[in-house]
């Protein structure tokens, strides 16, 4: 049969992440957001030497939609991944300072 009372045990507690994970995920980003914007050059400067030439305006009107839609992608790429590292350098400064202990998931208990 199926016990219907789920198990009493309390769920283990995940530990804390310190400063050392939160300035290697930022620095990862950052890497991340560096090699995305290289990309995103080569790709501007790809679509601007090599724009699409077609004799069909449908075939035409394809085309520019795919190379906006690739360069915006990259473009957003970079842009999340910048924003993502500058978040977590800031999570990391602000696990430095003394005081910041308490974590916004936690709520203080006061009688």
């Amino acid at each position: 049969m199926i016990d219907p009372a789920p198990s009493a045990a309390p769920p283990a507690e995940r530990p804390r992440k310190g400063p050392l994970s939160f300035l290697s995920g930022s620095l990862t980003a950052g890497l991340l957001a560096w090699l995305a914007l290289g990309l995103s050059q080569r790709l501007v400067g790809y679509y601007a030497l090599h724009p699409p030439r077609y004799s069909s305006a449908i075939a035409q009107s394809i085309a520019t939609a795919l190379k906006t839609l690739i360069v915006g992608m990259s473009f957003l790429a970079t842009f999340s991944f910048a924003f993502i590292a500058l978040g977590l350098a800031l999570v990391f400064l602000r696990s430095l300072v003394p005081g910041s202990a308490s974590s916004a998931g936690e709520v203080e208990k006061t009688p």
